[in-house]
């Protein structure tokens, strides 16, 4: 993919669901920051001219004293995320340079991305202006009301979104600028916002092992998925202190 791509990752969350003192994009994985891996992910591609890092004000001191020099050498610009993603999505917005031409969407949380779905999703993109990994349902899906069964949901056609979500650049920020328009509360993802204009959105199938990490147990899972990969060789410098990182 030639286009011009501007990345905006997401950890400006609370973690309210992990627990601890640590936020979950700031715990290490297998030897690294998980949100650090997931910008490890795009800060080497050629068409990935802009990578921003949006997180909460409070984290601002933590990101610049422990992985300052990994972020300089990354070329890493950070924002300062909103009380909601949606917020922190338009404050990214905002920042993305005049000639780009895409714009990726992905959640620090979700560091076991893959080349492969990276270079297949940017490819729809580029075709149809808009396109999101997901992942096949396969688990039984039951709709529950007072902790009863009310019904089981037919899983067929249905998938689990994930990112990188990836958009024409101008579409999303229509998509951003229509959602005073619409019910936030029953707004999940980005892909939603582009849908609500009435714009395709194409799917790039996915595995579950593009998992977002959520609760504390998900570590280990995590870790396990990118030990289990081949270690890639790195051709040039990878950043500081790459030694004490691996």
């Amino acid at each position: 993919m030639s286009q011009k791509v501007a990345v905006i990752i997401c950890a400006a969350g609370a973690s309210s669901r992990f627990g601890g003192t640590r936020k979950k994009a700031f715990m290490d994985v297998a030897g690294r920051a998980v949100f650090l891996r997931s910008v490890e992910h795009f800060a080497d591609r050629e068409d990935v001219k802009q990578v921003l890092l949006g997180i909460a004000a409070e984290d601002e001191e933590l990101l610049n004293v422990k992985w300052g020099a990994n972020l300089k050498f990354f070329n890493v610009e950070i924002f300062m995320g909103g009380a909601e993603r949606f917020d922190t999505i338009t404050n990214g917005l905002e920042r993305v340079k005049e000639d780009i031409e895409y714009v990726a969407v992905h959640d620090a949380c979700r560091c076991c991305v893959t080349k492969d779905i990276i270079d297949k999703t940017f490819a729809a993109a580029a075709k149809g202006g808009a396109a999101v990994p997901a992942c096949p349902v396969t688990a039984t899906i039951k709709q529950v009301k007072g902790n009863t069964i009310e019904r089981t949901v037919d899983r067929t056609d249905l998938y689990e979104a994930q990112t990188p979500q990836v958009f024409d650049v101008d579409l999303l920020r229509r998509a951003y600028g229509n959602l005073k328009n619409l019910d936030k509360s029953k707004i999940s993802d980005d892909s939603q916002l582009v849908e609500a204009l009435g714009h395709k959105v194409a799917i790039v199938e996915a595995d579950c092992s593009n998992m977002k990490i959520t609760h504390k147990s998900d570590i280990a899972v995590a870790e396990a998925i990118l030990k289990s990969r081949p270690k890639a060789i790195p051709e040039g410098p990878v950043g500081p202190y790459i030694e004490a990182q691996w």
